[in-house]
């Protein structure tokens, strides 16, 4: 695989200091120009903040990079052409010299290759509403059982079916943790109501399960550090579920169905509560990439 990694990064690896990953499709396809910019800007100097490094990831003419300079990251917020790729596009994209942002998989994968051990996001794909029907699960939740990297999220995007997203979780074998709460967060809400095994309530708490992780060996899997978004800056739950009944009502009229589902509800839910959610969104963000710093730097003994 054609893969880069930036120098800092690679330094930052080689001398066993705190590195975050993180992924780059929320500049490119999760918010408006120019604001995607100045936060990536602002999500690398809190991961600065936090002690560590950030190594932001993305694919660019057909080289996969881990760790970013300010013109490539700029190239990843400016340029409309910059398309979106999850593990499965990752080959044909290096192949054939495409530029893509990376999603929540392709992420772990190259971090993972790396030996990278912490990831910071906003929420996870998980498995769809009616999956009965569509048979429709993101490839987030497989490919996570596949590599040995600790992902700090907000939870599954709450638009997914949360109970069924920790099931199929638990039946690959994914490890996940509460980060201060009995409660499996919402992403846009402190809580989705689902109960989780474990409640984590320290960064050192958490660098001593990937330490007893490294010393198990056995099956690779991911850990899920699962942090709620604060409840002072979630979105109103009450709106919250309103506004995606009525999401869901208008993608079942125009026949909106499959991938195309997940982003009409987000662009809706945006629309529909004057942008509040992706406020909630950008919080949720903000908290597990500070999170993932202190995180990354407790496991490196920093």
């Amino acid at each position: 695989m054609s893969t880069q990694v930036y120098e800092e990064v690679r330094e930052a690896l080689h001398e066993g200091r705190p590195v975050v990953a993180l992924e780059s499709t929320i500049i490119a396809h999760g918010l408006p120009r120019p604001r995607n910019l100045a936060v990536a800007g602002e999500l690398e100097a809190l991961v600065r903040a936090g002690g560590a490094v950030p190594a932001t990831i993305a694919v660019i003419d057909g080289v996969a990079h881990v760790g970013l300079d300010a013109r490539r990251l700029a190239r990843i917020a400016e340029d409309p052409a910059v398309r979106k790729l999850g593990h499965r596009d990752l080959t044909p994209a290096l192949a054939t010299g495409a530029t893509g942002a990376t999603t929540v998989s392709a992420t772990a994968w190259l971090a993972d290759a790396a030996g990278i051990r912490v990831f910071a996001t906003g929420g996870l794909g998980g498995v769809h509403r009616q999956w009965t029907e569509t048979q429709d699960e993101s490839a987030d939740l497989r490919l996570l059982s596949r590599v040995g990297v600790t992902v700090v999220c907000a939870g599954v995007k709450s638009i997914l079916d949360v109970p069924a997203t920790l099931q199929r979780l638990e039946t690959l074998g994914v490890t996940v943790v509460g980060y201060g709460t009995e409660h499996f967060p919402g992403f846009y809400l402190a809580s989705s109501g689902e109960p989780v095994d474990w409640t984590l309530r320290t960064p050192e708490d958490v660098a001593r399960v990937i330490r007893a992780q490294d010393a198990l060996g056995g099956p690779r899997g991911a850990m899920i550090v699962a942090n709620p978004v604060p409840v002072a800056e979630q979105l109103d739950p009450e709106l919250h579920d309103r506004i995606l009944a009525q999401g869901l009502a208008a993608a079942k009229e125009k026949g909106i169905t499959g991938q195309a589902v997940t982003p009409f509800l987000l662009e809706y839910l945006m629309v529909h509560t004057d942008g509040a959610s992706l406020e909630a969104n950008l919080a949720a963000v903000r908290g597990n990439v500070g999170l993932g710093a202190r995180i990354a730097s407790a496991y490196a003994g920093a």
